[in-house]
């Protein structure tokens, strides 16, 4: 344990991020100097907060199980060598959670209980970021190769964790990705005042120099078939993600002017890493209307910010949540409460409880606004509330209301896989398809899901796929594809 009283003799702080007339000038991360630096001064103070409880259920919080009890007392003792080692013994991308997670071990803290929990996710970042600084981060060769290949298509976090585990194992692994360059959400998905790409490039450098392969610009399905993978390698890995995005199917959808969230964020992050982008869609000087309230949208409205909108509303159906935990989301649960990101702090109006009946027509084909009415939920059911319908200026509308599951034209296709009853991969309690010796890990075959657990999944998947080809594996399993954590 780090400190007996140290919950008592300290608050809980947070990393404090740049200025806002500073930061929604560039597109630089939040936190001055990175996340791993700004809580830095009162590390240790934080890392002694933590009661090393007896049944530690930030375990449990975690889907990865995170060590968090004894790196903070590594921390706070100053041992940070050792607080890596424990932090990567769950964890291969602790700066990718550190950064993008919500931080479900936090709710499920039992200091959270009665305090204000541990400062988990700002440790764990500055854990990371301080062994990449001094160089303490270094390719885990493998003591000896097996000769056997594995294909993973998809290089988000899910891809890239399964790739690291089975290289370091032994086995030659090669990832494909149908982007010009690896990384998924991470690298086109993820704006660059949250994540910077140079965070995702050094790590693609270890992994590279550990051995694994990264084929890029490669749209499998099409550029390669099915057959041609199953004639090449031993074992395939899907983790194709969960990208087909939800739609919104009322009068005037196809008015010029309205795209998924996934078509207007890839552009600009291409453009804020200097990139030539043919046609960009801009939301500068435009009334942009956001529609979803969750992680997308805020992305969405700290780029719209970034890039000069005139003003921007981001609509969320449901209402608006509770400051607090709400009595049907005890601990140590995750609470659905009212939360403000990094974007929130900047600009932008929150509506809640509204739904989109119509997108209005410029005269030009394009959105000039759009018609919505205030809705309330009554026993389970959304229902309009008569009398409330009003127009919201709209030049640029931006559909962020999460996704439905994998695109299955294509690879799916050609191996002919089951789905499952919510239309993802369907598979079995070894990661394994319809089809022997493929697998599926991640929202592919989970469902949009969060980062941690596409890492622990794409971890888990690993384990499984070198027990089929070894019959026998040392890589640790955290879950299984229907496990659940504690956590809603």
């Amino acid at each position: 344990m780090a400190d007996p009283r140290g919950f008592m003799k300290h608050d809980r702080l947070v990393a404090e991020r740049r200025p806002v007339d500073e930061r929604i000038n560039d597109w630089q991360e939040v936190y001055p100097g990175g996340p791993g630096k700004a809580l830095l001064p009162i590390i240790a103070d934080q890392a002694s907060r933590c009661m090393d409880c007896g049944i530690p259920f930030c375990h449990s919080g975690c889907p990865l199980g995170n060590l968090i009890p004894e790196w903070n007392d590594l921390v706070y003792r100053n041992d940070w060598s050792d607080a890596l080692d424990r932090l990567h013994a769950t964890n291969n991308f602790p700066e990718f959670t550190g950064r993008l997670c919500p931080a479900p071990c936090e709710t499920a803290c039992v200091l959270g209980i009665s305090q204000d929990p541990v400062t988990i996710k700002n440790v764990e970042v500055a854990i990371i970021d301080r062994g990449w600084d001094n160089r303490a981060v270094k390719a885990q060769l493998p003591q000896w190769h097996t000769n056997r290949t594995v294909a993973v298509i998809g290089s988000g976090p899910a891809g890239l964790a399964a790739a690291q585990q089975l290289t370091r194992e032994g086995h030659t692994v090669a990832v494909y990705e149908r982007a010009d360059a690896p990384g998924g959400l991470l690298r086109y998905g993820i704006p660059e005042f949250k994540m910077e790409k140079s965070v995702l490039d050094r790590r693609l450098r270890q992994m590279r120099n550990e051995g694994t392969i990264f084929r890029s610009g490669v749209n499998v399905g099409i550029d390669i078939t099915a057959d041609e993978l199953v004639d090449r390698y031993d074992a395939i890995v899907l983790a194709i993600g969960s990208t087909v995005p939800r739609e919104l199917p009322v009068p005037g959808r196809d008015l010029r002017g309205i795209h998924q969230a996934m078509e207007f964020l890839p552009q600009a992050n291409r453009a804020a890493l200097g990139q030539e982008v043919a046609d960009q869609i801009l939301a500068t000087g435009k009334d942009v209307v956001i529609i979803g309230g969750g992680d997308t949208g805020a992305d969405c409205l700290g780029t719209s910010i970034r890039q000069g909108a005139r003003s921007i509303t981001q609509l969320e159906i449901l209402p608006r949540p509770t400051e607090s935990r709400p009595d049907n989301q005890p601990w140590p649960t995750y609470p659905m409460i009212y939360r403000i990101s990094s974007a929130h702090e900047e600009g932008g109006d929150r509506v809640y409880a509204v739904s989109t009946t119509e997108f209005v027509d410029d005269g030009t084909g394009g959105v000039a606004a759009l018609k919505l009415v205030e809705v309330e939920l009554t026993d389970g059911t959304v229902r309009p509330v008569a009398g409330s319908e009003r127009e919201l200026p709209a030049q640029l509308v931006l559909l962020a209301m999460g996704f439905t599951g994998p695109e299955t034209n294509g690879l799916v296709d050609q191996f002919g896989l089951e789905l499952d009853a919510r239309g993802n991969i369907a598979r079995d309690e070894h990661y394994e398809t319809s089809k022997p010796g493929v697998f599926v890990c991640g929202d592919a075959g989970r469902g949009q899901s969060l980062i941690v657990w596409a890492i622990a999944e794409g971890r888990s998947c690993a384990a499984a796929v070198d027990h089929h080809l070894t019959g026998d594996t040392k890589l640790p399993r955290p879950i299984g594809p229907t496990e659940r954590p504690l956590v809603i």
